[in-house]
């Protein structure tokens, strides 16, 4: 779920690294008795005065290589086939996807801890750019997710959700150097550990925590678990959350697939494995709702929408163009539908499936900046047929939503 820039840093972003350095620097307990829930909000390094040192479960950083060779050497899992929306091949269960301004993408291999750098098109070299060594991927966790920092352009971060043998946790890194640690502590289990972060357009970062096989944590204020959680981007609770002492945005989620943002309006929306309905829930996320899981009440807000019966497991969601994009792990689709949003009020309508079968099982998508979709592929995680190729990237503009599949 790296290193530190050296250029300029905005005055308002040294502003809080300095009030961080003076926070609490002690662990987090993440139990599910009473209180507050407790972390360690780490400034990230930005080449101002001693470094802050790295957390030992943190996983420590590599020098970039690349298989067979020194570091940016061309990756054996180049795309080679004749399928242009294939952009990369044979990568080891790639899961989190960041683009670049540039109009790359960084995939991050989940079980292996390995980021590889994939160009738009194909029959393009793909290169190792990092590895994290050291993360856990019991229970389904490992390198779970990458968002870029809203002001990439100045301070190069990438953030990531990762697991540790003893937590789950966002770090932060540039291409080379030191990991840091920014949000510490959430809870780790023998399965639902899957979670997703993003940046929303308020520049906050928001966290999807899974309920870490415990699904009464969920529901409970004390626990990080089962919560989207809303933190500063040096891993401070926002201080217009509601409680302005606790990163909990929302509660009452059990294994958060997606996260993603409608950037004209600004709203959040997740997709969800079997919640309390036993469907695959679209949620619209709003400050201080519990979306019911494990058990509903009369307070808990319903979801927006449900995937459609039978087709499994969602593994990620994307908006682009009044367009909802969602995977489906078990019905090896994209499925999209149309996205109408009113102030804050949203509604999305019925789901039309594309890639039937073409790509297998499909994990993530996110929405570029030029509004394509990048897709990775889950074939070899034990419920699927892979073949040679797999696993996969793919790079495709999104379908067209009166019906014709892409590649049509």
């Amino acid at each position: 779920m790296f290193s530190r820039h050296t250029g300029a840093v905005p005055s308002v972003r040294i502003g809080l690294i300095a009030a961080a350095a003076a926070a609490l620097l002690a662990g987090c307990s993440t139990g599910a008795g009473g209180g507050e829930p407790t972390w360690v909000p780490a400034p990230s390094f930005k080449g101002e005065g001693q470094q802050p040192p790295v957390s030992p479960v943190v996983p420590q950083e590599q020098q970039p290589t690349a298989p067979g060779g020194p570091a940016g050497t061309p990756d054996p899992t180049a795309s080679k086939g004749g399928d242009p929306a294939v952009v990369a091949t044979k990568l080891t269960a790639p899961d989190g996807i960041a683009v670049l301004p540039d109009g790359t993408a960084l995939v991050g291999e989940r079980t292996t801890g390995r980021i590889v750098l994939v160009q738009s098109g194909p029959h393009r070299p793909v290169t190792t750019v990092r590895t994290l060594s050291g993360v856990d991927t019991a229970g389904g966790g490992g390198l779970l997710d990458l968002a870029l920092s809203p002001n990439y352009s100045q301070d190069n971060l990438i953030f990531a959700y990762l697991s540790t043998p003893t937590d789950n946790r966002v770090v932060d890194f540039t291409m080379t150097g030191p990991v840091t640690p920014v949000f510490t502590g959430v809870p780790k289990g023998p399965n639902d550990n899957a979670g997703r972060i993003t940046f929303g357009s308020d520049g906050r970062l928001y966290v999807g925590t899974g309920d870490a096989g415990d699904a009464p944590l969920a529901l409970q204020h004390a626990s990080l678990a089962g919560k989207i959680l809303r933190v500063t981007d040096i891993g401070r609770p926002a201080p217009d959350n509601p409680s302005p002492s606790s990163a909990i945005y929302t509660s009452g989620h059990r294994d958060i697939a997606g996260l993603c943002t409608d950037k004209a309006s600004g709203l959040l929306f997740d997709v969800e494995v079997k919640g309390v309905n036993g469907l695959e829930n679209v949620n619209l996320i709003s400050a201080g709702a519990n979306y019911g899981w494990p058990t509903a009440t009369t307070a808990s807000k319903g979801a927006l929408t449900w995937m459609p019966k039978g087709l499994g497991a969602p593994g990620g969601c994307a908006i682009v163009n009044n367009n909802f994009y969602a995977t489906s792990l078990d019905g090896r689709a994209l499925l999209a539908a149309p996205l109408n949003v009113n102030g804050s009020v949203a509604s999305i309508g019925k789901f039309t499936t594309y890639l039937k079968g073409v790509y297998g099982r499909l994990l993530n998508v996110v929405a570029a900046p030029d509004g394509t979709l990048w897709l990775t592929t889950s074939n070899r995680d034990g419920a699927g047929v892979p073949v040679a190729d797999d696993e996969r990237v793919l790079h495709i503009p999104p379908p067209l939503p009166a019906g014709a599949d892409y590649p049509g």
